[in-house]
């Protein structure tokens, strides 16, 4: 066994151990995964085949795609608004230096359970639920919204500055003041960030979503693409794109509006 001695007199044991670990642990996933390289190597023309389907786009169904890719906005709009409201108690009773720790538990409990569930799947119990369409899509991104929103919520509030919160409780502030006036004014800036982050992903999903017929762009994508009118898809791709593009540079410049804060 390698002691602190030895660690100080040759120091460059340490890196060279992490890196034959980092290398053992990647080999390992490697052989458990069964890459055939040279299945990789010969199936270049079918991917060039594939790509030159795609082109040019057929610009003649961009009404269809606008169409969509509101549709496909407001899902996101909703489903992470509902999200975001019903992840603030979760994160407030998940939260270490808030919560009694049997209630942290079940909290957690509840978020790992939500975001043990892949999208696809609430979308399918969705739809069977409510049908196909945006309804059903927004319910599960509302969902889905709930796993990562609640963990990202949880963190802001461990982060608060633990003098401030010791402040108030030496006043006699009561737990909602406490919340009120210590943790939700730092909590605020980094939440808004988070949930603007979770609007931009979320309308990615919400493409993906529609492979299982709950609604929006990506319903219409699934629709091209099982009829082989691949230049179809690819206008639904490239409006996707362009609105992605917009949104993420928008809320990218908000964020830092917000950090500054």
């Amino acid at each position: 066994m390698l002691n602190s001695k030895t660690l100080r007199r040759y120091p460059w044991i340490s890196p060279l151990l992490i890196l034959l670990i980092i290398v053992v642990v990647y080999t390992w996933a490697l052989r458990g995964i069964k890459v055939d390289f040279e299945l990789l190597t010969s199936s270049w023309p079918y991917i060039t085949d594939f790509v030159s389907r795609l082109f040019p786009p057929d610009t003649t169904v961009i009404d269809i795609a606008i169409k969509a890719l509101i549709e496909t906005v407001q899902m996101s709009l909703w489903g992470t608004t509902v999200g975001a409201i019903l992840s603030l108690p979760i994160a407030v009773a998940s939260a270490s230096n808030v919560a009694p720790r049997w209630l942290q538990w079940l909290a957690n409990l509840l978020q790992n359970a939500v975001r043990s569930v892949p999208s696809i799947i609430l979308g399918l119990i969705f739809v069977a639920a409510t049908g196909l369409g945006a309804p059903a899509g927004t319910l599960a991104l509302a969902i889905y919204t709930i796993g990562y929103l609640a963990k990202f919520y949880q963190q802001a509030i461990e982060a608060v500055n633990a003098k401030s919160l010791e402040s108030l409780q030496v006043m006699g502030a009561s737990r909602f003041q406490i919340m009120q006036y210590g943790i939700l004014p730092q909590v605020l800036p980094l939440g808004l960030g988070y949930t603007l982050w979770m609007f931009e992903y979320n309308i990615r999903a919400a493409s993906v979503l529609g492979v299982v017929g709950a609604g929006g762009i990506g319903f219409q994508l699934k629709s091209y693409i099982d009829g082989f009118e691949y230049n179809k898809a690819t206008t639904m791709m490239l409006v996707l794109l362009v609105v992605v593009t917009v949104i993420d540079t928008f809320s990218s410049k908000l964020r830092q509006r917000l950090d500054s804060m």
